[in-house]
């Protein structure tokens, strides 16, 4: 099992090589034995942007002795269905169509919508959809939302 986890100073240190790379760090997780960093790139994140990120990143991973146990490390873009991790995520993708999983607060039930994500307000922490098949229109708290993905438009 690695000896390091994913500290904010770690995190930080992640970042900067992205952005060396013209690279923003979306995010990065470790389950199952695999480090996961996803980049994003004005214009589209390319092969090249990953191999020379996960160069840099191997050497700053055994500094901090990350991996004293076997993982997996892995450099992607996320993708055209890609996650939504924050405010800047839900800022961007305005008027895009998204999958949303959320825990209901009045039943405490999962459910999961596919809509267009009509407004985000930082304030009060909620989106709103719309253009859902047979539902009215919809407000949810980031609170309750478990996972939202963009619905690939093709």
């Amino acid at each position: 099992m690695p000896s390091a986890a994913l500290t904010p100073d770690l995190l930080a240190e992640l970042a900067a090589v992205a952005e060396s790379h013209g690279c923003e760090l979306l995010h990065a997780e470790f389950r199952g034995g695999t480090l996961r960093i996803f980049l994003d790139r004005e214009g589209g994140v390319r092969l090249e942007d990953c191999e020379s990120v996960s160069k840099e990143v191997s050497p700053v991973l055994d500094v901090v002795d990350f991996g004293r146990g076997r993982y997996t490390l892995e450099v992607s873009s996320p993708g055209l269905d890609r996650q939504l991790y924050g405010p800047r995520d839900w800022a961007r993708f305005g008027g895009r169509r998204i999958r949303v999983r959320f825990v209901d607060p009045t039943t405490g039930r999962r459910a999961t919508v596919v809509g267009k994500l009509v407004r985000f307000s930082p304030e009060s922490q909620q989106i709103e959809l719309s253009e859902m098949e047979a539902r009215d229109d919809l407000v949810l708290r980031l609170a309750d939302v478990e996972q939202a993905r963009l619905e690939p438009e093709l």
